[in-house]
């Protein structure tokens, strides 16, 4: 089985209490600490256990170092998990002043504050309309450009504050159903960890991973991801590779929204590898 997001080894801890010990769970993350605390969650486990500190985009070239060329089982579940929002280090989060970083993977150059203060003023708007589907990404655009030529923007709270006023909704208190700042904080942080082109390198490589008769699961959590993982599917579908398992993806119930608010926007596919 593959994790190819183990986070702090839920998943994987779930799984691998069904398996004995000739069975192999591969953990992948770009978050080391993580990674380290998955590896705490499962070492009890009979099954033998390999935790790789890396994007599961390079899972074809890491697996093969580690002799293994097929597999039973893929699962992903791209959600930020609420440590890592919590986290001041990640800069993610508009409810708490962070520094305005966003790397997943502190590897990667590129941070969300070099990217709102570098990039021209169409650049940015193109990016928050294309990765945050926000409509008023030229307005926001245009007021970020604004403010930073007045001081760098370096936190969150400053751009949280930067699209409330763009979009003139009074912060915090404003009841909406989401916050004003939430898809461009979105549309940044795809593009600072390169999410949807990792994710379509996952999908490539999966059909030929997978074993006759195994299963590849998707957990995405908004309309661009699921876009991709609902047409790789159909795409393999078509081609004989794949059954489809999940004609209409699983979402969580009521009493699970009620328990983990941040679970109300996942859903799961499900397909099996035919051949």
């Amino acid at each position: 089985m593959v994790d190819a997001t183990i986070g702090h080894g839920g998943h994987s801890l779930l799984f691998g209490k069904t398996l004995g010990p000739e069975a192999v769970i591969v953990g992948f993350d770009v978050d080391n600490d993580a990674v380290r605390r998955a590896r705490s969650k499962l070492e009890a486990l009979a099954c033998k256990v390999v935790l790789l500190n890396s994007n599961f985009s390079q899972i074809v070239g890491q697996l093969n170092d580690i002799d293994i060329d097929k597999v039973d089982f893929i699962l992903a579940d791209l959600g930020v998990s609420s440590p890592q929002l919590a986290d001041p280090d990640f800069g993610l989060s508009f409810q708490a002043n962070m520094p305005l970083d966003m790397r997943i993977d502190k590897r990667l150059k590129r941070t969300a504050a070099d990217i709102v203060n570098k990039e021209d003023e169409k650049t940015l708007a193109d990016l928050i309309y294309e990765f945050g589907q926000d409509r008023a990404s030229r307005r926001i655009a245009r007021f970020i450009v604004r403010r930073r030529r007045i001081e760098p923007i370096t936190t969150t709270a400053q751009l949280g504050q930067i699209v409330c006023k763009a979009l003139a909704r009074k912060q915090p208190g404003q009841r909406s159903r989401i916050h004003p700042a939430t898809r461009t904080f979105q549309a940044l942080r795809i593009a600072v960890n390169n999410e949807l082109e990792n994710l379509k390198q996952l999908l490539a490589s999966a059909p030929g991973l997978l074993k006759k008769d195994g299963y590849i699961a998707i957990i995405s959590f908004h309309s661009l991801e699921d876009r991709l993982v609902k047409y790789d599917f159909k795409q393999n579908a078509g081609d004989g590779i794949y059954k489809i398992l999940t004609k209409k993806p699983i979402v969580p119930t009521r009493d699970q929204v009620v328990q983990n608010r941040r679970a109300r926007s996942a859903k799961l596919r499900i397909a099996q590898k035919r051949h």
